[in-house]
Parts: structure tokens; C-alpha cells; sequence
């Protein structure tokens, strides 16, 4: 099964080549591969995918007020690719496994991480993530394509416990130029590792564009590895929905990894750090505006008279509910003196940690000393 292009493709046109359940205007679109993953899905199914869209867009909008305000060092904003984070983690198995990248608020909410998991981190407060065996998901990865490599090797272990979960590996179109993804992908392969590979092409690598990083669509190079591959829209959740079924069946029947290209946007900064501005067209950005993910679906349900006021309030006030919990989780946080980012390093007293702390303790001294000659 592919929904990958030819090498005589051009990459930067080929952004409309891909497979579709809802046209941007909400229209429910055939597609004779990705139909029979989604046969189940009735207007209370499309209606728990838009509210947790809205949600997880409120959390984001609230992360990066958040560091706007001085609570939290960093914030990576996922606004726009909502659908390709829910619509694949939603296809999950409660026991499958998700490796994430820094930027899959979407994934860790949907494997049920609480409001303080989404934040305390970018605080740098001890104890600040979760315990990823309570959701079945590993703490967000910062280094580029580094999770990939984790995840290969989980689903290596999953072969020699003989049983029948998926891991799963969320990366970007950056992290595809890495060493890492590449090896994860030849292991995969050789081992028939039940790994499924999720990249969010999201048409930036911070100031890098994809066409630099790939001048074929990403999903066209899995095959080379002997990896079937789909290339969706990944601002269509249910397309995204259906090709993590499709991918998640190959993988736990015994056949091998899968990989999805999640073609999307994002529509915010790389980090809060970034300003976008310098190098990338506003029409550009108004462009994928216009194929907003939860917009879309609300036209769905729309059409299909199955979203009124009154469900669009209640999803909204389900999403400031959440979002109060995330701010005061963020604000309540208790943060330890700096110093004790020494304590419990060694079970034994340790001479070198001892002149660590000594230098440290005096280094901190001093900003006390300028603060009082102020």
C-alpha cells in the first residue's frame, strides 16, 4: 500500500498528492485504501476526534502564554498539527508504545498524560515528566531523530517477549536528514521489527525548508529500505486515523514496520524562541490557514447535522477546564534551590561532587551580593 510519488515528482508542488478521507471544506472524500480502516467511525467518534483536537490546540495556546509570562523557559507550539497527532494516536492499543518528539503535545495527551505533564518539564522542575509506563509513552525526545532508534529497539524486545504490541516513532521532516532515523529504518527492516514510523512533515526544519531536506515526498524513501509507506494528509484526522490503522495491522501481524508521511503545517513558531517571520512568506502561512484541521472537521459534522452550539460550547468549556488545570499546575509548582541539582548524584560521599558543590554554592552566592548592592 502507497500513496508515495515517483522520483520525477517535485516536492514543491506535490503537497496536494496525497491520500484524503475530508477535503478542506469538510466534503467526506472515497479513497479505495483508507475506507475499510475507518467503517467504524460514526458522527460520536468524528466528535470525540474534533474535542480532542480543541483541547489539545487549548493547551498549546496555554503553553505558550504561559512562557510568554516568564512560567515556563520554552514552549514548542503544535497549533496546526493537531489532526496528524490525534488521528494517529487515537489508533493506538492502550498497551502500543509512542516514542514522541518534543512536539507531540496531541500524542501524550492522547495516551493520557495529566496537566502537569505538559508543562512542568519546560519549567525545569524536578520530577517534571511522567512516568512512561503509566501511559505507555517515553518522555519527549529532544534530541532530533534520537526516539526512532528507542523505538526499533522497544519493538525488537516486544519480538523476544512474543507478544503482539506496536511501537510507534513521531519525528519531523528535519529529523529524516539524521543518522539516526536512517539506522532505526535499516533495523527495522532487517529485524521486521513491528515499528511504525510517523513523520510529521510539518514543511519546516526551524528555518529550513522540506525542499531542502528532501527533493522527493519523505514517504517515497521507505520502500528503498523495504518499508511500505502511505503519504497523507495530515491535516485530515481521519485519513491520518485510517493510515495508523493500516500501518499499526502491518506491523502487529508479523509483516514489519510501516512508515506514514503526515503532510501538515506549523502554523506557529519552531519554539517559542523563534520568530518565524524572517523566513517564511505570510501567504504561505495563510494558505494552510485555509486547511485548518478542526475547522474542517466541524464542516464535516456540519454537513452532516451532527454539530450544533451547544456540543461547540460544551467542547470549549471542556478546553478552558483543562487549561486552568495546566496553568495552575504550571503556576503551583514548588522549585527547588539550584544547589540541589547535586544532592543524590552519588550513593557515597564523592570528593570531586564536593568541590562541584563548593564552586556552585559561591557562584550562587554571588548573585546575591550584586543583588544587594543594588
Amino acid at each position: 500500500m502507497t500513496h508515495t510519488l515517483g522520483p520525477t515528482a517535485d516536492l514543491g508542488t506535490d503537497i496536494e498528492d496525497v491520500a484524503r478521507l475530508v477535503s478542506p471544506d469538510g466534503e467526506r472524500l472515497a479513497d479505495a485504501e483508507l475506507d475499510r480502516w475507518v467503517q467504524d467511525v460514526d458522527a460520536a467518534f468524528l466528535r470525540s476526534l474534533y474535542r480532542d483536537m480543541v483541547l489539545v490546540r487549548r493547551i498549546d495556546k496555554e503553553g505558550v502564554a504561559l512562557q510568554r509570562q516568564g512560567q515556563l523557559g520554552l514552549w514548542p507550539p503544535c497549533l496546526g498539527q493537531e489532526a496528524a497527532q490525534i488521528g494517529t494516536a487515537r489508533a493506538l492499543r492502550a498497551d502500543d508504545f509512542a516514542f514522541p518528539s518534543y512536539r507531540e503535545t496531541g500524542v501524550v495527551y492522547a495516551r493520557g498524560a495529566r496537566p502537569a505533564d505538559y508543562v512542568l518539564a519546560w519549567r525545569g522542575e524536578e520530577l517534571s515528566t511522567y512516568n512512561p509506563y503509566d501511559i505507555n509513552a517515553a518522555t519527549p525526545q529532544i534530541i532530533i531523530g534520537a526516539q526512532s532508534l528507542h523505538a526499533v529497539g522497544y519493538a525488537m524486545g516486544i519480538q523476544r517477549d512474543g507478544t503482539d504490541q506496536v511501537s510507534v516513532a513521531y519525528f519531523g521532516d528535519g529529523a529524516t536528514s539524521q543518522g539516526d532515523v536512517n539506522e532505526a529504518l535499516v533495523f527495522a527492516s532487517s529485524f521486521r521489527a513491528p515499528t511504525v514510523f510517523v513523520c510529521t512533515n510539518n514543511q519546516w526544519a526551524i528555518s529550513e525548508p522540506v525542499t531542502v531536506q528532501a527533493k522527493y515526498p519523505i514517504a517515497g524513501r521507505a520502500p528503498g529500505f523495504g518499508i511500505p509507506s502511505m503519504r497523507v494528509d495530515g491535516n485530515d484526522v481521519l485519513a491520518c486515523l485510517a493510515a495508523m490503522r493500516w500501518a499499526l495491522d502491518h506491523a502487529r501481524s508479523g509483516r514489519g514496520p510501516a512508515f506514514i508521511e503526515a503532510v501538515t503545517y506549523r502554523m506557529g513558531p519552531h519554539t517559542t524562541s523563534d520568530d518565524p517571520t524572517r523566513y517564511r512568506d505570510k501567504e504561505e502561512v495563510e494558505q494552510w490557514r485555509r486547511r485548518d484541521p478542526i475547522a474542517r472537521v466541524e464542516a464535516l459534522l456540519r454537513g452532516m447535522g451532527e454539530f450544533d452550539d451547544e456540543f461547540a460550547a460544551g467542547v470549549e468549556a471542556d478546553a478552558d477546564a483543562l487549561a486552568g488545570e495546566v496553568r495552575a499546575a504550571a503556576m503551583q509548582a514548588v522549585t527547588r534551590e539550584p544547589i540541589s541539582v547535586l544532592d543524590h548524584v552519588y550513593a557515597e560521599p564523592h570528593a570531586g561532587l564536593d568541590e562541584q558543590r563548593a564552586w556552585f554554592a559561591a557562584y550562587l552566592d554571588g548573585f546575591e551580593t550584586q543583588e544587594a548592592q543594588r
